[in-house]
């Protein structure tokens, strides 16, 4: 008996669908696809065979894949069954497939896993390839791709690479001071290399708000006073129906959210309540709501129709979250909002609405030109580089302690960042991680 179970799983989308890919991985593939399909198709050639029960019962004809470990996504043997899409072929095979000895249902992220313990991709490259699954937008698909594909892991690997050497030189000058081929001064040698590789790792840290927008979108807050025209904003930018829009003042009472796609980045839209004092319970709730989604926005679209109301945020500490005044209600006569704002628009006739997206795209990251995005789109991989560059630093300012102090810190800086690809001490991450995927993957 295996010590290893072959494990499947629907791989594909939602059914029905045109096709459903059943993936099966593991020491017992071979002998279920035998039984299966009559017989195993030659390594990556697709191959259409009648796909039966053990009881001879046809349950569909389909395209026939095996992969001979370890050359295959998990290490394994592995194979997939490209069936049609309906549920009860699906449902047929996934129960044949249940009845075999050895076999179970895979767990969520289950056959990602596998290929990270037997050494087909790292943390940094599965963490690319569940953002890949889910990307939206083009940014979205450029960073996954950079990172399922190992470039953000060559940059990781080559910084390991150079502390073990750091390292290296200076356990020889430890161990072998009085040999003449042993390498002079290490403060000569690595200690420049070694500042040089801190400020890389911190001009990395650098650009984690650049991925942290492309990951998760840039947080726009509609905000203003009631019935400036924060709803009819929101219903043109996404070009439907999402929130109420009344004359009565008050009628916004809780935060609505929708997701849009801008220059190929994410953006999160944000309706808020109107800003004012009143007595009405509920309404006191959702502003405060409105206030708190404001102070952790990226941008701030700060609506008003008169311009007095652009006064609205005073009594907010906003230092820090950049405010694009807008001006609405530009096709009635005697509007004086255009004073002082930004841009100025109508929803009603649309005038100024391209001058207020390309004022939101001013707040985007400028990527143009960039071909690789080898940057760090995850809280964990910042806090690893931050502690590698803690660790770096105090191995450069203590020049007065021992070398053997100063390779630990060095050490500490390369665990540090072999955490981030998983080199060393991951298992406490891995549920983390593998729990984000779907159960075929």
């Amino acid at each position: 008996m295996p010590s290893v179970d072959t494990i499947y799983a629907l791989s594909s989308g939602a059914l029905p669908a045109g096709v459903a890919v059943i993936r099966i991985s593991g020491p017992r593939t071979i002998e279920v696809v035998r039984s299966l399909c009559g017989a195993v198709p030659e390594p990556r050639v697709a191959s259409l065979k009648p796909i039966r029960s053990r009881n001879g019962l046809t349950i569909d004809s389909g395209l026939v894949l095996y992969f001979s470990g370890p050359a295959s996504f998990t290490g394994e043997d592995c194979a997939e069954l490209q069936v049609h899409g309906s549920r009860a072929v699906v449902q047929m095979l996934l129960h044949e497939l249940s009845g075999f000895a050895g076999l179970r249902h895979a767990e969520a992220g289950e056959f990602s896993r596998r290929a990270f313990q037997n050494g087909k991709m790292d943390l940094v490259e599965i963490e690319g390839l569940s953002d890949l699954i889910v990307a939206e937008t083009e940014m979205q698909r450029r960073l996954a791709l950079e990172h399922s594909a190992g470039g953000q892991s060559k940059v990781y690997d080559g910084w390991a690479k150079r502390l073990i050497h750091a390292r290296a030189m200076i356990e020889a000058e430890l161990d072998f001071a009085d040999e003449e081929d042993v390498p002079g001064s290490v403060s000569e040698r690595i200690w420049s290399d070694m500042e040089l590789l801190r400020d890389e790792i911190d001009a990395h840290i650098a650009q984690a708000p650049i991925g942290e927008i492309i990951r998760d979108g840039l947080k726009i807050v509609i905000a203003g006073e009631p019935n400036a025209g924060k709803s009819s904003l929101l219903n043109a930018l996404a070009k439907r129906d999402i929130a109420i829009v009344t004359e009565i003042a008050g009628t916004t009472r809780d935060v609505l959210s929708v997701d849009l796609s801008l220059a190929g980045f994410s953006v999160k839209l944000f309706d808020t309540a109107g800003l004012r004092e009143t007595e009405e319970t509920v309404e006191r709730e959702g502003i405060r709501r409105a206030r708190d989604v404001i102070s952790r926005a990226d941008l701030v679209l700060l609506l008003s129709e008169t311009k007095m109301g652009f006064d609205t945020l005073q009594e907010l500490d906003l230092t820090e979250v950049p405010v694009l005044k807008v001006a609405t209600k530009s096709d009635l006569e005697g509007s004086d909002s255009d004073v002082g704002a930004d841009v100025s628009i109508s929803t009603r006739t649309g005038a100024g609405m391209e001058q207020l997206l390309s004022a939101i795209a001013s707040y985007l990251p400028d990527l143009s030109g960039v071909t690789a995005l080898s940057i760090p789109s995850r809280r964990r991989h910042v806090d690893a580089l931050r502690q590698a560059s803690i660790a770096l630093s105090e191995s450069l300012t203590l020049n007065q302690h021992g070398l053997d102090i100063r390779a630990e810190l060095l050490r500490v800086a390369g665990d540090a960042i072999g955490r981030i690809t998983g080199r060393v001490d991951v298992e406490n991450l891995l549920d983390v991680i593998f729990s984000e995927f779907c159960i075929g993957k």
